[in-house]
């Protein structure tokens, strides 16, 4: 579609349709994005993605998007310009493919971040909406710079300092956010985590989103902006 990718992938990518698609996956994530990684190759695949996400070609729908938006969330200004048509195509796909539903709660957040990225959204889609199935974020205070950890999960709802796993450390409560008083993004989100059915996922977001006290310093802080913060 938008560049002739090498012989290579393109012999790759024609092993799918078959008995051993998870063995061919296995390995195109190993080439294209290992352990997370986006290469400079791995936008050539994209073309491939697509036709394979729109049923133009063999292969998983599901595993394309996720693939290709993985890909998309690092993309720059040129990368964006050159792969437009293949952003256009893959986004309807992913947001049908939220619709359809899934009860995996990690696919679901993947699936998220695809939607994000192929809308050209590059901060939230790449990778930093994975917290809210670890139910866990690891951010550093505003004032202090002590290293917290936010937590929402089975172990409850709060922000300690250290390890609070092999430690016995102070927690202080977290404060989230109302639904009703999100912004756009945010509230988007928690309405489709909703509307699929994943409360765990939108209760969350409103942690995400909301405030909590640092137990070193009691000073107060918006979860979200020192997420956005980590790994700039």
């Amino acid at each position: 579609m938008t560049v002739r990718p090498s012989d290579d992938l393109a012999a790759a990518f024609a092993r799918l349709g078959g008995e051993e698609d998870g063995q061919v996956w296995s390995e195109l994530w190993d080439d294209l994005c290992h352990q997370g990684s986006v290469y400079e190759d791995s936008f050539l695949a994209l073309p491939y993605l697509a036709a394979i996400a729109t049923g133009g070609a063999p292969g998983a729908p599901q595993a394309a998007v996720l693939m290709a938006g993985l890909i998309a969330a690092t993309a720059d200004e040129e990368h964006s310009a050159r792969y437009a048509a293949e952003f256009a195509v893959l986004l309807p796909v992913a947001r049908r493919l939220i619709d359809a539903g899934t009860d995996d709660r990690p696919t679901f957040v993947y699936l998220l971040q695809c939607v994000l990225a192929f809308e050209g959204e590059r901060l939230w889609s790449a990778g930093k909406l994975e917290g809210l199935f670890y139910e866990e974020y690891e951010v550093d205070c505003p004032s202090c710079e002590s290293t917290l950890f936010i937590a929402f999960g089975g172990d409850g709802t709060f922000a300690s300092a250290g390890d609070y796993v092999t430690a016995d450390p102070v927690k202080t409560a977290l404060l989230p956010a109302d639904p009703a008083a999100l912004d756009a993004l945010p509230a988007r989100l928690h309405r489709t985590a909703t509307e699929a059915g994943h409360e765990a996922v939108a209760r969350g977001l409103t942690y995400l989103f909301g405030r909590a006290t640092c137990p070193d310093c009691a000073g107060v802080f918006v979860v979200s902006e020192q997420v956005e913060e980590s790994n700039r």
